[in-house]
């Protein structure tokens, strides 16, 4: 018996739920389902997509911990990207960088 992309899907929350483990759901691309899971130094991006295959992403932490100093750069680095915020979040995003740069 082979098993559906949305039985794997349901199976694998649920897998994550047993072990207690917290995770989000996004729609990112339009073929996809992406669970993101972050555990101590690490994020995990799982997208289950329409054809029945999965992909996974994995983002480990070398350990290193900066300051607030670093928010700065975050936003700097991607500020030319604003164009792709939608309008009604780019309000949101304005005023949480005058959180950040004040």
């Amino acid at each position: 018996m082979k098993i559906n992309v949305f039985d794997r899907f349901v199976l694998f929350l649920q897998n994550l739920e047993q072990q207690g483990l917290s995770y989000t759901l996004t729609h990112q691309r339009d073929e996809a389902i992406m669970v993101t899971v972050a555990v101590p130094g690490e994020r995990w991006e799982v997208e289950f997509l329409s054809d029945g295959s999965a992909e996974v992403e994995k983002f480990i932490s070398n350990g290193g911990i900066t300051g607030e100093e670093s928010l700065k750069e975050l936003l700097s680095r991607y500020s030319e990207q604003e164009n792709l915020i939608p309008e009604s979040r780019q309000n949101n995003a304005a005023a949480s960088l005058n959180l950040v740069t004040n």
